[in-house]
């Protein structure tokens, strides 16, 4: 990707760059473009299990031991929760197609009995490492997951007084008979059956009991140090409620008994067309959520078999979603032991803190509206710091000359300052208007709080378009300068959350451009008042023009490589399953079009196939922040064009959200796109994986391309996140340092 020069709005100097940290380099050398013979099209890959194999990708971070030991526990917890999500939204239509015995759509009874193997295998990995490595290695450093056998007298006394005090007076057991039904289990809460022996209070029998344990109560405990010896020691609430179990059965003998949890479909569905007020009738549907189809059951591995039948029969589930642990019934919630193993003696168990940079084109106290009218700005989350986008929107509150903010919302947390600027803008007398996505999977409930909140102060709040979500992410501030309004906006690849933008990439984009502004502000009046979209000078919009515009650049590329032209389409993303923009790079491919795609997550083109794709190269990064940015650089001959977005590329996006792509114009800003978000990634030889013409993702072994004179082998050896730390850490930006 050759360089650009200045161009001369910006005056800002480039930084020199080391050739060992971030060099301006060509992306990945490629041999000469394959020109192969036309083949019937590929069948391409699932994307069930291509979102299973980025688990796997991820599980492989709790597997390295050179990754600290509180992370690798944290990694597990991540894919117990990916796992979670992934059976909530994916697993029904499998579980209906193997009810029905048939092709249902997409989907067979095969297709599900694949899918639970693949499933059973990741979770059996998983709990392997739990037992065969992690806790072992917690223990050698003085922190214990306890178990009731291994607790001394001391330990037992202080477990019964909690159990007593804290857990007893919420938990009441039922006794199944025709007057005591099988109770409502919520989704994903901690439960027990038991089999009991003798008669009930009215002389009875009544075998099976079920006990609930509320969400309420931590699910890790840290003992006193009065009890501890010095250790570290936490004890699980389920072994607290197991060793008590007898207890709460007085005149009954406990006989078999096994923890429990059913995970239930999840992905609340509203009919938009068939309601008055979406708010309402969200609200009344998120009491709902908690009792869906039931598609998987988790039990002790020790659970006798005859109650888990019992169990997959309440649920009517297939034997295939019965999942055996040998554990906690909830890996995802053993990311509490991260906080409570927080004494400073084990900080070398964490990763080294991190303190991001202040934005390199920013200054605290300086304006941002002077500051854009020099030039745009680019902030590379998390390793520019998101304060830079809370500052932009502070000085807009407080500076008297701005009339009017308008912002879209997707995920911004239950706890978040950014909305509470908001509602101090409009206490300031400010026109503020608020896209706020109610349908955000998830966050339905914070969202709709929000949206409560805001419309009580007299925000004007829209809940965009219906049938359709808002997934754009642009904040639109217009301001008084003279006898002019002046337009300043910020764009982003990611979520307005201050906490999720510690922990993924994403790259935010302040600009006074006038062109780029008005296409703002025409989608911000498109959504509140449902009027026709003009002509965008810059953007492209889905659901209107992003996916024919997507297809159509790569077609021009494709073009130009056929007439003999240099042509480079690289692309960063976190899905690709839509199957005509599959199919486009497929086309350009064939035609001589060298293609890198660095995709986080589910993928559906099949790379490196002989005869069909051997221009395409498909990489995955998985490193210690969440791969989120969404670039797409498309270059014929001289010609280059990059390309930011909220869009990725999936059906979804194309067709069912409001999204936006938006050009980088400014030649240095693009370049720096280019080295941080394209080229370092095609150059990690740490944290890469790449596709296989058979489907499976393999590591990159580090030295990724020896006879490339240029390549830097600080990024193949420690990893582009690493090496991007690096960089903006060395630089000294952070808020403290330039204020002091």
């Amino acid at each position: 990707m050759p360089s650009n020069s200045e161009p001369a709005r910006d005056t800002a100097p480039r930084d020199a760059v080391p050739s060992t940290e971030l060099p301006a380099v060509p992306p990945l050398p490629a041999p000469p473009p394959v020109r192969p013979a036309v083949r019937p099209a590929p069948a391409l890959l699932d994307r069930d299990h291509s979102i299973l194999a980025f688990n796997r990708r991820v599980l492989n971070w709790a597997e390295r031991p050179e990754v600290p030991l509180l992370e690798r526990l944290r990694y597990l917890c991540i894919v117990s929760s990916n796992l979670d999500e992934f059976f909530e939204v994916r697993a029904a239509p499998h579980l209906q197609a193997a009810a029905a015995g048939e092709l249902t759509g997409n989907y067979t009874t095969g297709s599900f009995e694949r899918l639970a193997d693949a499933a059973h295998a990741l979770v059996e990995r998983q709990y392997a490492l739990y037992n065969d490595e992690l806790l072992p290695a917690f223990a050698r450093e003085g922190i214990q997951v306890i178990s009731h056998g291994r607790r001394d007298a001391a330990q037992r006394k202080w477990v019964q007084e909690y159990f007593e005090r804290e857990v007893r007076p919420l938990l009441v057991p039922v006794g199944l008979d025709p007057a005591h039904p099988f109770p409502q289990v919520a989704n994903k809460t901690l439960n027990f059956i038991v089999r009991l022996a003798g008669k009930d209070a009215f002389g009875r029998e009544n075998p099976i009991a079920i006990l609930k344990v509320p969400r309420v109560l931590p699910r890790l405990i840290r003992m006193p140090a009065r009890v501890s010896g010095g250790k570290t020691l936490v004890v699980a609430l389920s072994s607290i409620v197991r060793a008590h179990l007898h207890s709460m059965f007085p005149g009954r003998e406990v006989g078999e008994f096994s923890q429990f949890r059913v995970t239930r479909h999840s992905d609340l569905a509203v009919d938009e067309e068939d309601v008055k007020n979406l708010r309402t009738a969200l609200r009344q549907g998120l009491q709902h959520r908690h009792y869906g189809q039931a598609v998987r059951l988790e039990v002790s591995s020790s659970c006798a078999e005859s109650l888990a039948s019992f169990l997959l029969a309440q649920f009517n589930l297939p034997p295939q979603a019965l999942y055996r642990v040998h554990g906690p019934v909830n890996l995802a919630r053993f990311a509490q032991l991260v906080d409570l193993a927080d004494e400073p003696r084990f900080k070398e168990l964490h990763f080294p803190p991190y303190v991001p940079s202040y934005p390199l084109h920013l200054s605290p106290g300086q304006s941002f509206f002077d500051r854009l009218q020099r030039g745009d700005v680019m902030i590379h989350q998390p390793f520019e710091s998101f304060d830079g986008v809370l500052d932009f929107l502070r000085e807009a509150v407080s500076d008297p000359d701005v009339l009017a903010i308008r912002q879209t919302i997707y995920r911004t947390g239950a706890d978040s300052e950014l909305m509470d600027l908001l509602r101090e803008a409009v206490r300031r007398g400010k026109e503020v208007m608020v896209v706020l996505e109610l349908k955000a999977r998830f966050d339905e409930e914070a969202n709709i709080n929000w949206a409560e909140a805001l419309e009580s102060i007299g925000a004007q709040v829209v809940y965009g378009v219906v049938g359709l979500k808002t997934h754009a992410k642009m904040l639109l501030v217009t301001r008084r300068e003279g006898r002019r309004l002046v337009r300043y906006g910020h764009l982003s690849t990611g979520n307005y959350n201050p906490r999720t933008a510690r922990l993924y990439t994403d790259i935010s984009h302040l600009t006074a451009d006038p062109l780029l502004t008005a296409d703002m502000e025409a989608v911000f009046v498109h959504l509140a008042g449902l009027s026709r979209l003009p002509k965008m000078n810059r953007m492209w919009v889905a659901p209107f023009h992003l996916h024919r515009q997507l297809v159509e650049r790569i077609d021009a590329v494709a073009d130009a490589a056929a007439a003999g032209q240099d042509a480079r389409i690289v692309a960063k993303m976190n899905a690709l399953t839509d199957e005509a923009l599959i199919a486009a790079l497929l086309r350009a491919g064939r035609r001589g079009v060298r293609i890198d795609l660095i995709v986080r997550g589910a993928c559906m083109l099949p790379a490196q196939v002989p005869g069909v794709s051997e221009n395409i190269r498909v990489r995955s990064i998985i490193g210690r922040f969440l791969e989120h940015s969404r670039v797409f650089y498309f270059r014929t001959g001289e010609d280059e064009d990059l390309y930011l977005s909220s869009a990725d590329w999936m059906n979804r996006n194309m067709m069912r959200r409001v999204e936006l792509a938006w050009p980088v114009t400014d030649p240095v800003l693009r370049q720096r796109l280019i080295d941080e978000c394209l080229v370092a990634y095609l150059h990690d030889g740490r944290d890469a994986w790449e596709l296989g013409a058979d489907g499976v993702y393999r590591r990159v072994d580090g030295d990724t391309h020896p006879g490339e004179e240029g390549a830097s082998r600080a990024i193949e050896a420690h990893g582009a996140q690493q090496a991007l730390m690096d960089r903006y850490a060395s630089r000294g930006r952070t808020r403290e340092a330039l204020r002091d």
